[in-house]
C-alpha cells in the first residue's frame, strides 16, 4: 500500500472526514496477518455485518478474536472504541425532560441497544415530565425477560414521582410488541391508576431504532 494511502497517513493529512469506516477500524486494529492488511481485514469484518457498526458493536471478545489476524487484545480495543462512540452519542443528545417518544428512546438507548439478551428499565418522571430516576427492572433471556409491577412501583412510590415510562429491548431486531407485551403493558397502566403515577408509554427497542406504544395508540 502506497504511503499516502495507509490510514493513519490519510488521516494527518487528510482529516479523520476522509477516510471510510474500514480505514478508521483498520487504524484501531493497528495490524493485519500475515495473508491480509488491517485494512482488508477491517473491510472483510464490517462486510460480514452489513458494513453496519451497530451489527458489529454487539459482537463479544470470543466472536471477534476468530477473525484470523485479530485476538483478545485486538477484540477488546474494537469493543472499547465502539463503546466510546456510543456514549460520546447519549452525551450529546442527553436531555432531562421528556416531551416525545424519541427523548425517552435516547435516554434508555445507552441501556438497552447492542445487547444479546432483553432488559427492562423504567423512567420515573414528575409533573413537568422531568426525569427522576432510571432503573432496571430486570434481565432475561434472547428472547423474554420478567418485569414485577411491584417491583416497578416500589422505587417510583418512594420517589413521589407522577408518571412513568417502560423500555425493553429485543435483540433479534424485531420490533413487533409481543402478546406478553402487550399483556404487560396494560398490567403496569393499571396498577399505575390506582397509584396515580401514569404510564406515559413503552418503547420496545431494536437495532438503532424503537417502537412507542403511545405513538402507535396502544396504549
Amino acid at each position: 500500500m502506497a504511503e499516502e494511502e495507509r490510514p493513519r497517513e490519510k488521516l494527518s493529512k487528510h482529516g479523520r472526514q476522509h477516510i471510510s469506516d474500514a480505514e478508521l477500524l483498520a487504524i484501531i486494529l493497528g495490524s493485519g496477518s500475515r495473508d491480509e492488511s488491517a485494512v482488508e481485514l477491517a473491510r472483510r469484518m464490517l462486510a460480514d455485518h452489513e458494513n453496519d457498526l451497530n451489527q458489529l458493536a454487539q459482537r463479544d471478545i470470543d466472536f471477534l478474536s476468530c477473525y484470523k489476524g485479530m485476538g483478545p487484545a485486538k477484540s477488546i480495543n474494537v469493543i472499547a472504541a465502539l463503546e466510546l462512540g456510543k456514549r460520546r452519542k447519549h452525551q450529546e443528545i442527553k436531555r432531562d425532560k421528556i416531551s416525545a417518544s424519541k427523548d425517552a428512546f435516547h435516554h434508555f438507548e445507552r441501556e438497552l441497544l447492542d445487547l444479546p439478551h432483553e432488559e427492562f428499565w423504567v423512567l420515573g418522571l414528575n409533573r413537568n415530565n422531568k426525569v427522576i430516576d432510571k432503573f432496571l427492572v430486570g434481565k432475561g433471556g434472547v428472547s423474554g425477560t420478567v418485569a414485577d409491577v411491584r417491583l416497578i412501583f416500589k422505587p417510583l412510590v418512594n420517589k413521589l414521582c407522577s408518571a412513568l415510562i417502560v423500555a425493553h429491548n429485543h435483540p433479534s431486531g424485531n420490533l413487533k410488541p409481543s402478546k406478553s407485551d402487550i399483556h404487560l403493558t396494560s398490567k403496569i397502566k393499571d396498577a399505575g391508576k390506582i397509584m396515580d403515577i401514569q404510564l406515559l408509554d413503552h418503547l420496545i427497542i431494536g437495532e438503532a431504532s424503537y417502537l412507542s406504544f403511545a405513538d402507535e395508540g396502544l396504549l
